[in-house]
């Protein structure tokens, strides 16, 4: 059994595993913010562990359990998904537990330090627009998870990795060939799922804030031009609230901080099959409006 620690700014979480697939990938994703020298005046956030299923299943059909504090939020994973289970499963404790922050399900960018909100379901393409604008001179502050000050609009990066699926893994990899990937998850409830490390220069600004100044919805077509539906404030906060994580949890400072933010931001729908028409778009008419 290992044991080794992820600074992922705003939290470390100390991860045990004997799974070498974990730990091979977390050190090459996650690089500078990977230690096995755990310091005992290192505060800890998160304690999980992430580890072969006992048993004979283990030898014919090797499976991975995910734990938070002792409790198992997921069913076990096929041992060669065991990677994108941590990720995952540090999506769901910081979702479950953290209160210091209003949470949402959003991918974050950001330029000049103005950020934008990318809330999308499955399927959105959120994800290989996140990759792309990451790659392209856009600030990755996260993948996943918007943390919001409370009562600011201001956003705290959570730099983690890329999330992608099926058919946006081999676009990714010819796009940036540079870039850094973890091994690939076969057969996953997602699909096939890679994770494409974060730009160092988004990992060197993890503790610079940005004003979040856009909400945008993306919605991805095959068989469309850049369509861009501007959306009154009410329609962005129910979809903002929909998309929040801890909204009913933390009560009227959450509400107060999403007020705040819909108040202070332009909101857009987007469909779009062009990504760099999407980030002209964003540039000019959010980050660049006068």
């Amino acid at each position: 059994m290992k044991t080794f620690q992820l600074s992922i700014s705003p939290f470390v979480f100390q991860i045990e595993t004997d799974i070498p697939l974990v730990l091979e990938n977390a050190k090459l994703i996650y690089q500078s913010g990977y230690t096995e020298d755990i310091q005992e005046s290192t505060y800890v956030d998160y304690f999980l562990s992430i580890t072969f299923s006992n048993g004979l299943r283990r030898f014919f059909r090797p499976q991975a359990r995910f734990l938070c504090d002792d409790r198992e939020p997921f069913k076990p994973l096929h041992a060669n998904q065991a990677f994108a289970m941590l990720e995952w499963g540090m999506n769901w404790t910081v979702a479950a537990h953290e209160l210091d922050y209003a949470i949402v399900h959003s991918a974050v960018l950001a330029k000049d330090n103005k950020a934008i909100l990318f809330p999308a379901p499955p399927g959105s393409g959120k994800s290989t627009l996140t990759a792309h604008l990451s790659q392209n001179g856009w600030r990755l502050l996260s993948d996943e998870m918007a943390l919001i000050q409370p009562k600011t609009n201001r956003v705290r990066p959570f730099v983690r990795p890329v999330c992608l699926k099926n058919s946006s893994i081999e676009l990714a990899k010819a796009w940036f060939p540079d870039a850094t990937y973890s091994s690939i998850a076969r057969h996953t409830h997602k699909g096939d799922v890679i994770h494409m490390a974060a730009p160092s220069e988004a990992s060197a600004a993890c503790n610079e804030e940005a004003e979040i100044v856009g909400i945008v919805y993306p919605n991805y077509k095959a068989d469309t031009t850049l369509d861009i539906y501007p959306m009154n404030m009410t329609e962005s906060f129910m979809q903002l609230v929909s998309n929040s994580f801890n909204f009913t949890v933390v009560g009227n400072e959450s509400f107060d901080t999403i007020t705040q933010v819909i108040e202070q931001s332009k909101h857009f729908e987007i469909f779009y099959n062009d990504l760099n028409e999407v980030s002209a778009f964003l540039d000019e008419e959010i980050i660049h409006a006068n």
